[in-house]
């Protein structure tokens, strides 16, 4: 079965910045509906995942900052 979904052009333009080429928009909407579902809090308990990630940040801010 299929459905249509009506969205603006603007938010499709959106949508298609954040698909991968190589998935289908079915693809798409799927991994973007369940981005986050697989997030536990305190997954990253007892590694160094979250100091990595603070840093990935900063060096990031630091880059926009230029």
């Amino acid at each position: 079965m299929s459905t249509s979904i009506r969205v603006s052009d603007e938010t499709k333009k959106k949508l298609a910045r954040l698909k991968r080429d190589d998935e289908s928009w079915d693809e798409f909407l799927d991994r973007l509906a369940n981005e986050g579902s697989g997030m536990n809090a305190g997954v990253w308990k007892g590694t160094d995942k979250a100091e990595k990630a603070r840093e990935a940040i900063e060096r990031s801010r630091k880059s926009f900052e230029r």
